[in-house]
């Protein structure tokens, strides 16, 4: 058996609006700070990339802004916060980051809950979230001056790999791992575009999907990503095609799709990208449930839920104003979902028979 967690505290100070202000420029200060530092004091940062990282500051403070907003509803407080009590008991703890690992390669490496429900929606949505991930990975250190690429001062054909500044590994021009190195944004391109290609293929043919798809909220950000994977292609071929033809004028049209999709990045359907992993807390409160036991209906007596669940609930709806306790001490969250429909089934039948006695009275007095 699991000790007793602490009950959750709801209470909350100021306004969500102020909360939310004050935790925006808080993530968008430690990002700043995080350039700063991480270039050696901007000597590692390239003046080019000032407007990327501009617009990662600015989509830095609206992940912080709606993250603490999304934090003060009550049900996402609740379960945030239990999710981490959970995982963080120390008897539990090695067992909970074995569990963790499977989850993360279940759900997060082979994604394998959209797996379940397509396979075309599962090829899609892989081949987009590692094209993204991945292509992430190298621009955000590039841009931020985190990570930067020299030639050795003693040999032209050595290329030294510096992260924050500090010598890290050093690579051969004529080696296997330079055109990686050099072109694995392309191969980062290719991987969206696939998953673009995919998933609009799938939009444009599923009726089920047709039927509910919203422009800006479903294809505008695919209509994104294809946009930032294409101009980044004609950068390349640009330059090892075109001999650098309309080079600047590419890279000018690249920098615009980049910095909308930072700007977007907070407010659009990508910011499920951030709230994904919090839903990994589930598989641990599941887990937790099942250890603490069943709840009881009251009714029927029969199991129905796990009383974690049950009791985080009540402290839910109280916290929303919603007040479910019954005139003889029993509470509408202790009757199972069969009771409940039983118990409305006879309320509207006892509704009809009072409303049929009523009228058939009115109709003798007349």
């Amino acid at each position: 058996m699991m000790r007793r967690l602490k009950p959750i505290n709801f209470a909350h100070a100021g306004s969500d609006t102020m909360h939310s202000l004050r935790w925006g420029l808080v993530a968008a200060s430690v990002l700043i700070l995080g350039i700063v530092c991480g270039s050696r004091g901007l000597k590692d940062f390239d003046p080019a990339l000032v407007s990327y990282a501009g617009a990662s500051v600015f989509a830095a403070f609206g992940i912080g802004y709606r993250n603490a907003m999304w934090l003060r509803r009550p049900p996402t407080r609740l379960y945030w916060f239990r999710s981490w009590q959970i995982f963080l008991q120390p008897r539990q703890l090695p067992a909970n980051l074995a569990h963790l690992a499977r989850i993360l390669w279940n759900n997060i490496v082979l994604q394998r809950f959209i797996e379940r429900r397509s396979k075309m929606r599962w090829t899609a949505h892989w081949f987009l979230a590692w094209g993204c991930l991945l292509a992430a990975a190298v621009t955000f250190p590039l841009s931020f001056g985190w990570l930067r690429f020299e030639t050795a001062r003693d040999n032209q054909q050595i290329y030294r790999t510096f992260v924050f500044g500090i010598h890290v590994a050093s690579f051969r021009l004529d080696s296997i791992l330079a055109p990686l190195a050099f072109n694995i944004l392309d191969l980062c391109s290719v991987m969206v575009l696939i998953g673009v290609f995919v998933a609009m293929w799938r939009r444009g043919n599923d009726r089920g999907v047709m039927s509910v798809q919203q422009f800006s909220n479903d294809l505008l950000p695919l209509i994104m990503l294809f946009a930032i994977s294409i101009t980044g292609l004609f950068l390349t071929a640009s330059t090892h095609l075109m001999r650098g033809s309309h080079y600047v004028f590419l890279s000018q049209l690249h920098a615009v799709t980049v910095i909308f999709t930072l700007l977007y990045l907070p407010f659009g359907k990508f910011f499920h990208i951030f709230q994904r992993p919090a839903q990994l807390g589930i598989d641990f409160y599941k887990q937790a449930g099942v250890e603490n036991g069943q709840a009881q209906c009251v009714r029927c007596r029969q199991p129905f839920a796990s009383q974690l669940q049950v009791g985080d609930l009540k402290s839910v709806q109280m916290a929303l104003g919603i007040r479910y306790q019954m005139e003889d001490g029993t509470h509408y969250q202790d009757i199972c979902p069969q009771c409940r429909r039983k118990n409305l089934a006879l309320t509207q039948d006892a509704l009809w028979r009072t409303t049929a006695a009523e009228v058939e009275r009115l109709a003798g007095v007349k």
